[in-house]
């Protein structure tokens, strides 16, 4: 099935003139992306191709995002070279316009720390373990990995996780990891490594803030699990 181009649509339905007037909140996923694609291939419209790469990703625009040219390439006809490293490279600047905010502002609840962690963590196909490094005021100083484990489980010892916020002088931390299942309810494992590291901050005098499981997108739940917003810390 054919599709319009973007020169044949009515001028007020053309991703820039809609962005133009009406701002970038109105414009739809594929729109957006047909504003880097510019234009698109035989029978199918920019618009289109942009639907294309989307449904190539599981319909996620985050896990679009997660990709590098050569993966962006190989989705869909009409993403050469040029189009593949103009997406990748406006993907790499929104993620490095979110941990610009969160050295600004404080990282005060999980929906933040999963804006934060979830573009990078959410479509990983093992579990990563990592630890968000706050100052006194829960800005960020600095995320580290600590372990990268199999696809069921992620270890890592307490000296590990607590080396970097005694070494970087942190005044608290959130412990961070994905499931790659997509389901972000903690495991037992999760919750005995939870009361470990609990344990071993209280004893260093650092505090930990929250430990946030990463999931992704799903109808009616949310996409992360906040042990502290379940009561659990």
């Amino acid at each position: 099935m054919e599709t319009q181009k973007i020169k044949e649509l009515p001028k007020d339905e053309r991703p820039r003139e809609k962005l133009m007037h009406r701002g970038a909140d109105a414009l739809n996923d594929a729109e957006l992306l047909a504003i880097f694609l510019r234009t698109g291939i035989r029978g199918r419209g920019a618009v289109a191709v942009g639907a294309d790469l989307i449904g190539a990703a599981g319909g996620s625009l985050a896990r679009l995002a997660t990709m590098g040219p050569k993966e962006l390439r190989k989705l869909t006809k009409g993403v050469g070279p040029a189009k593949a490293c103009e997406l990748a490279a406006a993907f790499e600047v929104g993620r490095r316009v979110a941990r610009q905010t969160a050295r600004e502002e404080p990282l005060a609840s999980p929906e933040k720390v999963y804006d934060f962690m979830g573009p990078l963590l959410q479509n990983l196909s093992r579990e990563s373990l990592r630890v968000v490094l706050l100052d006194t005021r829960h800005r960020l100083i600095q995320e580290e990995e600590i372990s990268l484990g199999t696809l069921n489980e992620s270890l890592a010892h307490p000296r590990e996780i607590l080396r970097p916020a005694l070494s970087h002088g942190a005044f608290a931390f959130i412990l961070v990891h994905n499931h790659p299942s997509g389901d972000p309810a903690p495991s037992e494992a999760d919750r005995a490594l939870t009361r470990r590291i609990r344990e071993a901050a209280d004893l260093m005098q650092i505090h930990l803030l929250d430990h946030v499981i990463i999931g992704r997108e799903r109808p009616g739940a949310a996409p992360y699990f906040s042990f502290k917003e379940h009561g659990l810390l």
